[in-house]
């Protein structure tokens, strides 16, 4: 799904103009980005917490030359932890997909 997915959905469910759905879009996003850019946390019930994590300075290497390292430094970056509900619908997808290959492959031997 796009931010155009996106839009078109907003404007669909809720009777906006497709102009006024951008903007509310947009509008959450910048939201977002600038709570994130003051280091708060961000929690949406039943969908999840954004949050900023400090990375600490790191030695790296190079996997096709291990014996070389590289400083890596120190970060921060956004998190984001999917909220219960996300993760039950989420959760079902593995299941399903074990289902479908068992289904489409019964016996793998």
């Amino acid at each position: 799904m796009t931010k155009h997915d996106l839009v078109v959905r907003v404007s669909n469910k809720t009777g906006l103009a497709h102009a006024q759905a951008v903007e509310a879009v947009e509008t959450v996003f910048e939201a977002i980005i600038e709570s994130l850019g003051r280091e708060e946390r961000i929690e949406l019930r039943n969908f999840g917490v954004f949050e900023v994590r400090r990375r600490k300075p790191r030695i790296g290497r190079n996997p096709a030359k291990p014996d070389k390292e590289y400083p890596v430094p120190a970060r921060a970056v956004a998190k984001f932890k999917p909220g219960k509900e996300m993760k039950e619908i989420v959760g079902r997808l593995a299941s399903a997909g074990e289902e479908n290959s068992k289904s489409q492959n019964p016996n793998p031997n």
